[in-house]
Parts: structure tokens; C-alpha cells; sequence
């Protein structure tokens, strides 16, 4: 239980960034919960993901946002306009930067937006392991010339070096007001769209060199069994048959791997037995269907 002696303050962080530069990793370690999907590929994260973080009186609601990129589609569009909505209702924006990739050009429009809007931004240089310590400091001053930030951080959010003093910032940064969430809640979202992306985070990891991004996973239905185990029954929608073949693989192997690694996946994130039913179906132009883009939690 939060500390009553103490004024208990709760406020919204919202992490934005480039594809790629380690926001769902960033955000798994500081709540200390897998409540983001993290691959290999870019752009995985496509809705806006809120994980809750609790120290001591204060409660965080980290916004774990789609990456900033250039839209081509109207699913990339939206999940763009999710990201900077984001900072609509944050009390405090985290910036990270992939310190390996530097100042590219999505980082430099990123900047450029950041200093439109009134809400306070901590950099954050992410993966500062794979890269030299005087290119380091060259890449954090070169920032800090480009953008106006409130502090800056260096870490590594796989290994976790430096997100002790990240998070000490941050929560000290939260403004006084009651919580809004039980203290034992870790994610303000269905168990049902969790289960769907970690289908999806399986299925981005094991085909990621030969299936593009039109792939999406819907959990269909979710029946508690009276042993104290689950049912869950998912749909992973592609556009075209070929796809769907890849999917499946040679005599069904694709397939049967990625139910059993999103089957441990979701065992482990919900505390108890799952059986995992998959089914594989084409759906042209889903990515660009307004309902489908509403029940991932976006706005077309």
C-alpha cells in the first residue's frame, strides 16, 4: 500500500520515439512487467500501451507509443496519430533516442514537433552499451543543442544500467494527486488484447524475414475452465493466401511453434494454464478498415 503519510502523487509519462529505439523494452523494465511486445522488426507497437508503475507513494502511468515514422498507410497514420496524442495527456515526455543510430532524420522531425508542445521532455540516449563513451557525449550534446530537454539520461534498457536514476527522475517528477489505479494493477487494458499481442510478438519473432507487416491477432474468445485454466481462441489475419501458407508452414510446424511459445508466454504473464487455439485467415485490407484499426485501439 501506498505510504499515507506521505501527499501520494500519480501522473502520466508518455515514451516517444523513432521505430526501434527501445521504448517497450524501456517501459517492460521500469514497471517490471512484460506488458509490451518487443521484436526484432520495427514498429511492432502499434496502440497505445499504458503500464502502471507504483514506488513508494507515486504512481506512474507509462504510455508506451507506436514509433514516429513517416506514414504510408492508414494503419501507419493512425498509429502515428496515437503516438502524438499521447503527449495530450502526459505529464512528462521521455525521448529516447537509439544512441547507436544517432540524430537521423526522424529523430531530427521528432525534435522539431517536441518543441511545439508545452509538456516537459527528459532524453533518454537508449543502448549506450554499442556505442564509444566520447561519441556518447558527442551525441547527447548535439541533442541537448537541437532540443530543450528537463534532464537527460543514458541507459540500457535490455541490461538496465542507468534506469535506476531514470526512475528515481521520473517518479520524483509525478504531481501530488490520488492514484488511479488498485496498487496490485500493472496494465490498463484487457487480458484479451495482452494475449493477442503476445500471439503477435510471437509470430513477428519467428517470421520476421519472410512475413511483412500484414499480419494482426485477434482474440476471439477467452473461456475460464473450472480447473482454474483458460481457453483462449485466436485469430491471426493476414491479407493473402501466400501468407497465410507461410504462416502455417510445412505441414502446419509454423504455426504449432508459435502457439506453443505465445502458449508459455501468456502461462507465464496471467499465473496459470492456457489452451491456445489458433487459426490462420486471410482478410484483404484489414490495415485499412476502420473497425479493425478501432479494436487494435486506434483512430482511423
Amino acid at each position: 500500500m501506498n505510504d499515507t503519510s506521505r501527499a501520494a502523487r500519480c501522473g502520466f509519462v508518455a515514451v516517444v520515439g523513432a521505430p526501434n529505439a527501445g521504448k517497450s523494452t524501456l517501459v517492460n523494465a521500469l514497471t517490471g512487467t512484460k506488458v509490451s511486445i518487443v521484436s526484432r522488426k520495427v514498429q511492432t507497437t502499434r496502440a497505445r500501451i499504458r503500464a502502471i508503475a507504483v514506488k513508494d507513494e507515486s504512481q506512474i502511468v507509462f504510455v508506451d507509443t507506436p514509433g514516429i515514422f513517416s506514414p504510408r498507410r492508414t494503419l501507419d497514420e493512425a498509429m502515428v496519430t496515437a503516438a502524438w496524442a499521447a503527449l495530450d495527456e502526459a505529464d512528462l515526455a521521455l525521448l529516447m533516442v537509439d544512441a547507436r543510430a544517432g540524430i537521423t532524420a526522424e529523430v531530427s522531425a521528432l525534435l522539431e514537433r517536441l518543441a511545439t508542445v508545452k509538456t516537459q521532455v527528459v532524453l533518454v540516449l537508449n543502448k549506450i552499451d554499442l556505442i564509444d563513451r566520447p561519441k556518447l557525449l558527442a551525441l547527447a550534446q548535439g541533442l541537448n543543442d537541437k532540443g530543450k530537454f528537463d534532464a537527460t539520461f543514458m541507459v540500457s534498457a535490455l541490461s538496465g544500467d542507468g534506469l535506476a536514476d531514470l526512475a528515481a527522475h521520473v517518479f520524483a517528477a509525478m504531481p501530488e494527486g490520488p492514484w488511479l489505479y488498485p496498487e496490485d494493477q500493472v496494465a490498463d487494458f484487457p487480458l484479451r488484447f495482452l494475449a493477442a499481442e503476445l500471439t503477435r510478438e510471437q509470430v513477428f519473432d519467428l517470421l520476421h524475414d519472410e512475413l511483412p507487416y500484414a499480419s494482426t491477432v485477434e482474440t476471439e474468445s477467452w473461456r475460464e475452465m473450472k480447473d482454474g485454466s483458460v481457453r483462449i481462441d485466436q485469430v491471426i489475419y493476414v491479407e493473402r493466401e501466400g501468407q497465410r501458407r507461410i504462416v502455417l508452414g510445412e505441414k502446419g510446424k509454423t504455426i504449432k511453434a508459435i502457439g506453443q511459445a505465445a502458449r508459455e508466454a501468456m502461462a507465464e504473464a496471467f499465473g496459470h494454464k492456457v489452451h491456445l487455439f489458433l487459426f490462420v485467415k486471410v482478410r484483404k485490407g484489414w490495415a485499412s478498415d476502420p473497425e479493425r484499426l478501432r479494436m487494435m485501439g486506434l483512430e482511423p
